[in-house]
């Protein structure tokens, strides 16, 4: 369907909605020239606008102008998925008063509750899921909420979202979960909370890389101490190396330190043959490489 070319009405009034310019908006629609919903070339409403911008009094004119809260751009994006995003907590909920859809997903599949996740709004988050917004709902790549709260580091929603009944093992496309990515991002106290969830431990990814592993080739050593306490795979892992293996390759002693005194093996080869100490070597951590050629090997008791 082909829109029609924006008049000079419309063009003000989207930039009145942008803006919010309250007397213009109304000065507008009063003057019968333009529809209350008329849409620019990527289907944004002036509702839409005044909603990302935040401008609370325009969103209330517009909707009892009789804007229309499901509309969409064409990108799927509405009118409450900005609000959320913005934080814009009064116009989440009046736009919830006015029927917009409290799951509506853009093309990605992003939802509102998926973008106050990611920008860390809690109180957004919290009316949201009040009113119905599905906690284990997911993107195209299957990245929950939950999932995107731990990627971000935003404990008290992720608190909020276990309790309500978020998933904590579930996987992205590409087997991710939110443990592996809080892991990789070095959250060291959502690590721990997620464990505590029920997590797996050694959830790996599809190329088989652990949280541990992600941890230790990051060198966060906090986030290494929390996976330990659950006892992970210390060996060989479906991608032909170990934890200790990154630990070594990046140079990171303390982490090292901390997988040797757990017991992994220092003189353990990876699928190409190497010990930790080589990979070390070969990447100019002299350090890391003395300390790992000089441990201890242990006898099996």
């Amino acid at each position: 369907m082909s829109l029609k070319k924006e008049s000079p009405s419309d063009i003000q009034l989207h930039l009145a909605a942008m803006k919010g310019d309250l007397l213009t908006i109304r000065k507008i629609i009063d003057s019968g020239k333009v529809h209350v919903d008329s849409r620019d070339k990527e289907n944004t409403t002036p509702l839409i606008l005044a909603a990302a911008n935040g401008h609370y009094e325009c969103v209330k004119e517009l909707l009892e102008q009789g804007s229309d809260a499901a509309a969409r751009r064409v990108t799927g994006t509405t009118a409450l998925f900005f609000a959320a995003q913005g934080g814009f907590l009064d116009i989440v909920q009046l736009l919830l008063e006015n029927d917009a859809p409290v799951d509506s997903l853009s093309v990605d599949g992003g939802s509102p509750l998926f973008v106050a996740c990611q920008c860390g709004h809690m109180d957004v988050v919290k009316e949201l899921v009040d009113r119905g917004a599905q906690v284990n709902a997911h993107m195209k790549d299957r990245a929950t909420p939950l999932f995107i709260a731990a990627q971000n580091g935003h404990y008290k929603i992720l608190l909020f979202l276990l309790a309500r009944g978020a998933a904590p093992d579930s996987r992205r496309t590409d087997g991710a979960t939110p443990l592996w990515i809080a892991a990789q991002m070095g959250h060291d106290h959502i690590v721990s909370q997620l464990l505590k969830a029920g997590a797996r431990v050694d959830s790996a990814r599809h190329d088989g890389a652990t949280p541990l592993f992600k941890a230790a080739h990051k060198g966060h050593s906090q986030v290494v101490g929390a996976l330990l306490k659950y006892r992970p795979s210390l060996g060989l892992l479906p991608n032909g190396e170990s934890a200790l293996h990154a630990a070594a390759l990046v140079g990171c002693l303390p982490v090292c330190k901390q997988l040797v005194a757990a017991g992994a093996d220092p003189f353990l080869k990876n699928q190409e043959g190497f010990q930790p100490a080589e990979l070390a070597l070969n990447n100019k951590h002299a350090a890391v490489s003395d300390y790992l050629k000089n441990c201890v090997r242990r006898t099996p008791k």
